[in-house]
């Protein structure tokens, strides 16, 4: 028996449409991140970028269950002295709720050289 290997030059894009409305943020995120992936393809190599393109619309329909707005906390540091800022979910909602999404499945994507080319295959309109 022989192994069918997927090559560079057979990936063929799918383009996929998704509407958040009502949808929950951690749910939403692991699905994108599938399609990105491209888990859900018969020939799936993991050393390859070979995920499909997604459209997520009406994010701003978008739930999260639990205490998790007010909870969770995104950190980042400027690299100066005493430059540590952080943000909750519901001020991140607020500000710009596509970066919210974009971080969800940054974090569900594998980390990997792999990461940044997968991620541009996301588009998130509003």
């Amino acid at each position: 028996m022989t192994t069918r290997v997927l090559t560079a030059k057979e990936i063929r894009r799918e383009r996929h449409t998704i509407d958040a409305t009502g949808q929950i943020l951690g749910r939403l995120a692991t699905e994108v991140a599938a399609l990105l992936i491209g888990k859900h393809k018969v020939l799936n190599a993991s050393n390859l970028d070979n995920g499909d393109l997604v459209l997520v619309t009406n994010i701003k329909a978008l739930k999260v269950t639990g205490n998790k707005v007010e909870d969770k906390i995104y950190r980042r540091h400027t690299g100066f002295p005493q430059g540590d800022r952080q943000r909750t979910l519901r001020e991140l909602m607020i500000l710009d709720p596509k970066e919210a999404l974009r971080k969800a499945v940054w974090g569900m994507l594998p980390n990997n050289k792999l990461r940044n080319d997968r991620i541009k295959h996301l588009k998130i309109e509003v």
